[in-house]
């Protein structure tokens, strides 16, 4: 397979907005080798955001069809690829005619679509839609709007990259309804965003290459939980682990007045959030939790997570917050003693304690035994 350079005519700004990073050639592999045994001689192999056309550039019998919204990028792809190739908005008009594809076609997708979460901090000042979006198809993710597309589109088979958040996290699992309610999810192997120059500069985020059979069965958010993913050597299950939401409040209460004696947390999303935040904090504003004193201990081990996360392998940054609570009950004393030596206002609250201990060892074993397989050194 030849090697197709990455979008060099974009600017950082662009290749941000349009999701242009050169996919590398084992994930390619990868997505053809899941995709391969559906695909006959009659059936059509559609790149709907192709960019230069890598995905496109693998050697089949079947028939190919590129397309790009970036017209500089469909002018080098007409230089690489033997295929059919259009420069259309593909989230607008979606139909198969734009592509010349007809209604009793077999059709498969491959590709890598562009993610661009408007509703993400990162980068925000730089995310622009420059593009109109069917209605059926519009949500705050363009990769989201991506999927929704191949469910318009009717594909029988979609082999795709996208990040795992829009499975595993329920709210984009929601606006991915009409998708999943279509497509059942049959492999997912995931893989770091750090494969893609400059998409991940600060925090790597998983992305999974997804294979999907358009069915009457779908895909279930509990499915999901269940499914055993391929990570490196190993699998991860997330059912497998417990997480801190059925513990504590996440996000502040509206209706929850502070109170001057009252101990304040930021917002808690996920791991890779909790990396970028404060954990307590000084005064309360509308991003604060007002702290349940009950269950000040559980507040603390999310205090305590955040400064040994780098234990914590990339794949878990879009989960809450991991605990096994009978273990962390164990190991309790522990995670209160490492937070009294960073917090001094917390001291009140356990006089018991000898404050001039630290046991970091017990807390590595305790990061051990929760991840198993998964604990990074």
């Amino acid at each position: 397979m030849t090697h197709l350079s990455q979008q060099q005519h974009l600017n950082y700004a662009d290749r941000v907005n349009l999701g242009a990073y050169y996919t590398k050639n084992e994930y390619v592999e990868i997505a053809w080798n899941m995709l391969s045994p559906y695909i006959d001689e009659e059936t059509i192999v559609l790149d709907s955001s192709c960019g230069y056309g890598n995905f496109l550039n693998y050697p089949s019998r079947c028939k190919k069809i590129g397309n790009d919204i970036d017209v500089s990028a469909i002018n080098k792809a007409k230089q690489n690829i033997d295929a059919m190739l259009f420069n259309h908005n593909a989230l607008g008009n979606i139909n198969r005619q734009q592509y010349n594809i007809k209604n009793d076609e077999k059709l498969c997708v491959i590709g890598n679509p562009p993610y661009n979460d408007k509703s993400s901090i990162i980068r925000n000042d730089i995310k622009t839609f420059n593009m109109t979006l069917d209605k059926s198809v519009k949500t705050r993710d363009l990769g989201m709007s991506f999927l929704l597309s191949y469910n318009q589109l009717k594909a029988d088979y979609i082999c795709v990259l996208h990040p795992l958040s829009y499975l595993i996290k329920q709210a984009n699992f929601r606006l991915l309804k009409n998708f999943t309610d279509n497509y059942r999810l049959m492999q997912g192997r995931i893989i770091s965003s750090s494969c893609f120059s400059e998409s991940s500069k600060s925090m790597q985020f998983p992305i999974v290459i997804a294979l999907y059979k358009r069915d009457g069965i779908g895909t279930t958010y509990e499915s999901v939980i269940d499914f055993p993913w391929l990570v490196k050597n190993t699998t991860l299950q997330l059912n497998e682990f417990d997480d801190i939401s059925h513990y504590v409040k996440r996000y502040p209460s509206k209706s929850q007045k502070p109170k001057h004696d009252d101990l304040f947390f930021w917002t808690m999303r996920d791991i890779n959030a909790l990396k970028r935040n404060r954990t307590f904090v000084n005064k309360h504003t509308n991003n604060t939790i007002i702290i349940d004193k009950n269950k000040l201990e559980y507040y603390i081990y999310i205090d305590v997570f955040k400064q040994f996360s780098h234990h914590v392998p990339y794949y878990f940054g879009n989960c809450n917050v991991l605990i096994d609570n009978q273990l962390f009950i164990k190991y309790k004393k522990y995670f209160i003693l490492e937070a009294l030596n960073q917090h001094k206002n917390l001291r009140q609250y356990f006089t018991k304690f000898d404050f001039s201990k630290t046991h970091v060892v017990k807390i590595v074993e305790y990061f051990q035994q929760l991840l198993g397989v998964h604990y990074v050194n």
